[in-house]
């Protein structure tokens, strides 16, 4: 059985996060919004996920995008399928996604579903649609995932429409819990989202090996870290306040920072502490934090880079054309100078990801630090990811002038 995923607001970085994971032959994009893994449901490590809000096992595909055509096999097949469940009330959600269509149809094919599962005896319960999907929340306010419960998606691909059933969604309140609650916060060294900091880890860690895709079906405790992770060292040389260091520690690898700014290294620290206590990280897990300068410090042997570098000076509107020139020059000569640093001290093949900043100019339109010219000249290839552009690779939100460019990377 494969299974599905809902990519979050920006569908190319969960794309991206997904093809680095599992390789792009088991990545199939079906819209801009949704993807197949050819992957085992049990085998597929949803939680340390931050690009995708839901997790589903695809039930079937029909050759047809026609919604009348979908509503009659839904209705015809669910009665069946509602027999399988454990005995009680069931509860019934429906998102869908693609098509062009007012949720109150949806409302109307979700009273017929009822209709029809209730004529095998079995009591319903439908949660509304306020829009086409079913949010996070939701799922999770109503236990959609529960095994009395069915979220169905049904998502329109160019010729097919594909049924699948939500496993998981997105764990906002542990999101909230690991940003909000974690001691020691600095919103002027930027406030790095704890979803991103896993994609950046997820980008930088690559391809998960066939033996470490372990089933998660006997065992709930996916997002523990395991063992077997731990001789994987991940550096953050701009620490900041630990966030990337928190995610790749509940991932399981071991953690290694350091921070130009000593307040920055003493906050990792202290945050650090909190969520080994908090979350039950194992003392054999390895998080070493120190003071050190990106641009020309010598780290302790490290496997992988994920960071997000020094974007430069925040900006709440777009400056003039010379104070930008100033603030980009500014950013890339720090950029330069650690990628060369960094070159100096990693080998061939050892990958890397970095947040590095871009300046929205206008809407969805980006300029960029000069030294990506300079990449291959500096040492290091591109990482490609099948039709997606490393411009692409660009974390913001409407109307922010200072946003965050993944830089996914190679040492030559």
């Amino acid at each position: 059985m494969q299974s599905l995923v809902i990519l979050g607001r920006q569908p190319d970085l969960g794309l991206a996060e997904l093809i680095s994971l599992y390789g792009d032959d088991k990545v199939e994009k079906i819209n801009d919004v949704a993807a197949i893994i050819d992957i085992d449901p049990c085998n597929f490590k949803f939680d340390r996920l931050g690009g995708s809000t839901k997790f589903a096992k695809l039930l079937t595909t029909l050759g047809t995008t026609d919604w009348t055509e979908i509503e009659k096999f839904l209705v015809s097949a669910s009665p069946d399928q509602a027999k399988t469940m454990p005995e009680g009330k069931m509860t019934l959600g429906m998102s869908v996604y693609g098509f062009n269509m007012d949720f109150k149809a949806i409302l109307t094919a979700g009273i017929k579903l009822k209709k029809a599962i209730q004529k095998t005896g079995r009591s319903v319960r439908i949660v509304p649609n306020k829009t086409n999907e079913l949010s996070a929340a939701q799922i999770i306010h109503n236990k959609l995932t529960s095994d009395k419960a069915w979220d169905l998606l049904i998502i329109k691909g160019q010729k097919n429409s594909y049924i699948a059933q939500t496993i998981k969604a997105q764990d906002i309140e542990g999101y909230a819990r690991r940003d909000q609650k974690r001691p020691f916060r600095d919103s002027r060294v930027g406030m790095l989202p704890p979803k991103l900091a896993q994609i950046i880890v997820n980008l930088a860690v690559g391809k998960i090996p066939d033996d470490e895709l372990s089933s998660v079906c006997e065992d709930d405790s996916e997002a523990s870290p395991s063992s077997n992770n731990f001789k994987l060292k991940v550096l953050d040389p701009f620490c900041g306040t630990g966030v990337v260091l928190q995610e790749a520690s509940l991932m399981g690898y071991s953690a290694l920072g350091s921070d130009i700014n000593d307040r920055m290294v003493d906050y990792s620290i202290k945050n650090i502490r909190w969520l080994k206590t908090e979350f039950k990280i194992e003392d054999n897990q390895t998080q070493e934090i120190f003071l050190g300068d990106a641009t020309n410090t010598k780290w302790p042997e490290f496997d992988i880079i994920a960071c997000e570098s020094n974007l430069g000076k925040p900006l709440a509107t777009l400056p003039s054309q010379s104070e930008l020139r100033s603030v980009i020059q500014q950013a890339d000569e720090v950029i330069e100078d650690f990628l060369k640093n960094l070159a100096s001290q990693s080998h061939s093949g050892q990958r890397f990801c970095i947040a590095i900043p871009a300046w929205q100019i206008s809407q969805n339109t980006f300029q960029h630090l000069p030294v990506l010219d300079l990449i291959e000249d500096l040492g290091y290839n591109f990482v490609d990811f099948k039709n997606i552009s490393s411009e692409q690779l660009i974390y913001y939100r409407p109307g922010q002038v200072v946003a965050r460019q993944l830089l996914v990377i190679t040492r030559k």
